[in-house]
């Protein structure tokens, strides 16, 4: 079950961070952040009311999926991973 919710949140880090990049474009690396952390929480497939507890346990691990997709898309010119392309190195 964590697996599979480990890669959703990686996947959704991954849109999150494109999202962000499109709306606020370049410099702005602390707003993106910031924007990419809200659609994660927003997006996360968990009953509203569990979400804070949830994102408090694991606010590393979305913080650190976070920067491996900023890393990622760095390395690929934004470009989106395709399917099964996301590695398990979180």
């Amino acid at each position: 079950m964590f697996s599979k919710f480990k890669e959703t949140v990686k996947e959704l880090a991954y849109t999150a961070v494109l999202k962000a990049e499109e709306a606020l474009g370049s410099k702005t690396g602390q707003m993106k952040k910031e924007m990419a952390l809200n659609y994660i929480i927003k997006n996360l497939p968990l009953p509203s009311f569990i979400k804070p507890l949830i994102v408090k346990l694991l606010s590393g691990f979305i913080d650190d999926a976070i920067e491996f997709a900023v890393d990622y898309m760095n390395k690929h010119n934004f470009e989106e991973p395709k399917t099964g392309e996301i590695k398990d190195e979180l």
